[in-house]
């Protein structure tokens, strides 16, 4: 009976070895597959952002080609009403926020939104210059862009910028102009005529081309 007993024993003992060893191999599957999963992740989070990162470009890309189209179609308005030899300047300017375009606030939920976004990130402006000098019908053309970072508004801040209304008259909802925003321009990438909207050192670039 001893004997049946020890043979007994031994058998539970291989059992729980084999359990033992059955478990250990689910958790290591466990964990592979939670690396595996975490990894797949990761890999998820890094192409959503390219993608918008992408998109963003594409966004930007977009608003420059828009412009440039518009700042050509003002030339082509202008130009036959014009009968003496002339350089004429025409442009066209958007405001960009982290890839969209912003136009003038509709709304005052709207322009809280943009305020709140400016404490996130800076509001960039693109602006499309062309020059065609009459006389000979040579034209130029080009982009420039600035962006404005600037110092977080506050809700107390936010709420007297929306009651002035003046906010809904600017493109984006701000301008570099006035003691409210200028104490809140902490600085400005590219240069200030950019940002108001006629770049002077590439007009000057594109007149010297048309006039060469």
């Amino acid at each position: 009976m001893s004997g049946v007993w020890q043979v007994l024993n031994t058998a539970a003992w291989d059992l729980e070895d084999h359990y033992e060893i059955w478990e250990e191999a689910c958790h290591e599957g466990e964990r592979d597959a939670a690396i595996n999963s975490a990894e797949g992740q990761k890999q998820q989070v890094i192409k959503a952002s390219e993608a918008k990162k992408q998109q963003q470009i594409n966004e930007a890309e977009g608003a420059a080609s828009a412009i440039l189209a518009i700042a050509r179609a003002k030339a082509d308005a202008l130009k036959s009403k014009i009968l003496e030899p002339a350089i004429l300047i025409t442009s066209d300017q958007v405001v960009v926020w982290q890839g969209r375009i912003r136009e003038k606030p509709e709304n005052e939920k709207e322009a809280r939104e943009f305020l709140e976004g400016y404490n996130i990130h800076p509001a960039e402006t693109v602006g499309a210059v062309v020059v065609t000098n009459l006389e000979t019908g040579k034209q130029a053309e080009g982009v420039d862009t600035a962006k404005v970072h600037f110092s977080p508004f506050s809700e107390d801040e936010i709420d007297c910028l929306v009651a002035d209304e003046q906010i809904f008259n600017f493109a984006g909802g701000f301008t570099i102009d006035g003691e409210r925003w200028v104490s809140h321009i902490r600085e400005i990438e590219g240069t200030r005529d950019s940002v108001i909207g006629l770049p002077k050192d590439l007009t000057r670039r594109l007149i010297c081309e048309v006039t060469e």
